[in-house]
């Protein structure tokens, strides 16, 4: 399947809430869709990890993540727990890659998501991963990491970054 154009921070559709996924097999072409487009975008940006299906276009509930060598297809997605302990991180999305927002997330989560073989699963995650999966999971319900933004002073070029950090980073490290 070809890469997809990434809507981008202005898009209406970036607000809509996603639809449920009745069967795997609706899933199945737009998850490759978004491993082609983040495989794309990796290569043309250099970092990534996830992507859901809005950002191409497709307001269904579907997330699609690499990390630590491995790939989740994750849909229908549902929060069972997300901790009261919070920590702080600069964040950045394939909608806005030139934008960093500071922000805070739940240190742990678990999810409920439907397989590819349409079988209930629970997902748990700690830190970065836990970051992960709640910066797609607002996707879906058409919440952008800006809306999350700690204050007015928490919203930062990647150009600036780089120049205040003194040197280039692709991902800004969780905190």
């Amino acid at each position: 399947m070809p890469a997809r154009r990434i809507l981008q921070l202005g898009d209406p559709l970036l607000r809509a809430v996603s639809v449920p996924v009745a069967t795997p097999r609706e899933a199945g072409a737009v998850f490759e869709d978004l491993r082609a487009t983040l495989a794309e975008f990796r290569r043309t940006h250099g970092f990534g990890r996830g992507i859901s299906a809005v950002q191409i276009g497709e307001p269904k509930r579907l997330i699609y993540i690499e990390v630590g060598g491995r790939a989740y297809r994750l849909r229908n997605p549902e929060f069972e727990f997300q901790s009261g302990e919070k920590f702080e991180l600069w964040d950045d999305c394939f909608s806005f890659p030139d934008l960093l927002v500071r922000l805070e997330r739940s240190v742990e989560v678990r999810l409920r998501f439907q397989s590819e073989a349409g079988e209930v699963e629970r997902l748990e995650a700690k830190g970065a991963f836990s970051e992960l999966l709640q910066h797609e999971m607002d996707h879906l319900d058409g919440v952008l990491a800006i809306d999350r933004a700690l204050d007015g002073n928490s919203l930062c070029t990647r150009a600036e970054w780089d120049r205040r950090s003194g040197f280039v980073v692709c991902h800004p490290p969780a905190v």
